[in-house]
């Protein structure tokens, strides 16, 4: 099928033919949904090569379980909740140690701040410990429910409404013109008062 009728096709009719083994269906998918899944890969891991796998590997589940996803509900957030799990799963492996301490912003406020990165949200995002990271973006951009994390972190509530509460305290720190981390010339040249 050419590239341009394809386009033309609406997403159920492509889900469709994808289960029964269309490769340019598929691609279509793919095509319509890849960038989304790794700009929320590469948001949460901070690791532009790790974003690759995830976006990877959730193509891969979803043409393993393309049978079981329903023609009248859109992709693409079950794609970005596959892409989200995976991510926290690597985030648990890889940064076991964050995840265990109950005071994850404990560790964040002992990184060292630097001028010389730009003060934008990837920025400060990224100034924040994995485990804040995901939880901030999770909650506040992808819109999941401290009930929501709290499952998938196998913690409470309570610990994702402390966790977000203080990563957000510590972005409006960064945000804050008197804070001294942002204005400073060298990243050591703090004044104290």
């Amino acid at each position: 099928m050419d590239q341009a009728v394809t386009r033309l096709v609406d997403e159920p009719e492509l889900l469709r033919k994808a289960r029964w083994g269309d490769r340019q269906a598929f691609a279509e998918l793919y095509a319509r949904h890849a960038a989304a899944a790794h700009a929320l890969a590469l948001r949460l891991t901070g690791d532009p090569a790790a974003a690759e796998d995830l976006t990877h590997d959730a193509f891969m589940k979803m043409l393993r379980f393309i049978g079981g996803l329903r023609s009248d509900r859109p992709v693409r957030p079950w794609l970005k909740k596959v892409v989200a799990n995976a991510a926290i799963d690597r985030m648990r492996r890889e940064h076991a140690h964050l995840y265990a301490d109950e005071d994850v912003a404990a560790v964040a406020d002992g990184a060292e701040g630097s001028a010389a990165r730009q003060v934008d949200a990837g920025a400060l995002l990224q100034r924040l410990d994995p485990v804040a990271r995901t939880l901030v973006w999770l909650h506040e951009v992808e819109g999941w429910s401290h009930t929501e994390l709290a499952e998938r972190f196998d913690r409470s509530p309570s610990w994702s409404k402390s966790q977000i509460s203080r990563a957000l305290s510590r972005l409006r720190e960064n945000l804050d013109p008197d804070n001294d981390v942002l204005n400073a010339t060298e990243p050591h040249a703090r004044t104290r008062a």
